[in-house]
């Protein structure tokens, strides 16, 4: 499987990989799904909404507080070097993510699409006149919770995409586009949540061949090329291994 993956890699000339929760959970980063997936007796889907926020924007900044203390924390493991390897050596590499960790950006990755955005991103919550619409703020951890806005004293918010939100139209169609490609690899994605999953589809309709690198099996096992059951910070370096010994 390792070798049928490298030669895939080796002839494609466009390469598009889509990475969930599984790739940075090897860094230390919690999954927040399945078994051990709350925080006090909170699930995610609680917690990211605009509801949550309005209702109780110190509860959810305080879960943000902490995820952002324990991200602060962890590095790149070897499936996101591998990966920001790839995005500066083959030209027509693109990475999608579901991850707002920014690990992969920390790896030194190029050309990534962040689906979900990114933790280390806020915005007013009134969208004042004053601020841009979002900007970088990696303060860890915030002295006052909840942090506010520099611009007009009002509350921030993250950065990411809530549950009940739209995907930004521009990162939408950037991803569609790159499900026109000749191998699309998912790891560490449970390939459930739309529109994400839905770009795996895509990427069949459109002939790529579809590859998937997950410990579990997941409702996109039994439809992909290739299911390789393993982590992909152990796969990804074994490929790459081999695409380091064989000339194309």
């Amino acid at each position: 499987m390792i070798e049928e993956l490298a030669s895939k890699v080796r002839q494609a000339a466009r390469i598009t990989v889509m990475t969930g929760a599984g790739v940075s959970a090897a860094s230390g980063v919690p999954t927040f799904r399945g078994a051990g997936g709350l925080w006090r007796n909170y699930s995610p889907e609680q917690l990211a909404t605009p509801e949550a926020f309005a209702r109780d924007p110190r509860l959810v900044w305080e879960w943000y507080n902490w995820r952002r203390e324990v991200i602060a924390k962890c590095e790149p493991n070897a499936a996101h070097r591998v990966l920001a390897a790839w995005s500066r050596r083959y030209p027509g590499f693109t990475l999608i993510t579901q991850n707002v960790d920014g690990l992969h950006e920390h790896a030194g990755t190029d050309r990534v699409l962040r689906f979900h955005g990114s933790i280390w991103e806020v915005l007013c919550w009134e969208r004042c006149s004053s601020s841009p619409p979002r900007w970088i703020d990696r303060t860890v951890p915030f002295p006052v919770i909840p942090p506010s806005c520099p611009h007009c004293g009002g509350l921030i918010r993250p950065g990411v995409v809530w549950f009940g939100e739209m995907i930004d139209p521009e990162v939408l169609e950037r991803s569609a586009e790159a499900t026109k490609c000749d191998l699309f690899l998912m790891a560490g994605t449970s390939a459930v949540v739309y529109p994400a999953a839905g770009l795996f589809q895509s990427a069949r309709v459109h002939g790529a061949f579809t590859v998937e690198i997950n410990p579990d099996e997941t409702p996109a096992s039994g439809a992909a090329d290739l299911s390789i059951r393993a982590g992909a910070e152990i796969v990804l370096p074994e490929v790459d291994a081999r695409l380091s010994s064989k000339a194309p």
